[in-house]
């Protein structure tokens, strides 16, 4: 499912992210948008976390839907 594969990589993009605030200090979506206030960088933030939520659902979906969706 094509929903999937977009909540797959925006919630790497901000795995990616989380790891460069904890090891670097450094916050790349800020740094590409212009700020953590910055209306993108809340966009960007809030699509990763529903993106993060949209991705719980596989716990809940039968092995054999997830295959014949893809």
């Amino acid at each position: 499912m094509i929903l999937d594969r977009i909540a797959l990589f925006l919630v790497i993009v901000g795995a990616v992210n989380w790891g460069s605030i904890g090891l670097f200090e450094f916050d790349i979506v800020a740094w590409i948008f212009g700020g953590q206030g910055d209306i993108v960088s809340r966009i960007v933030y809030t699509l990763v976390a529903i993106s993060g939520l949209w991705l719980t659902t596989l716990f809940f979906r039968s092995r054999e839907s997830a295959v014949l969706e893809s």
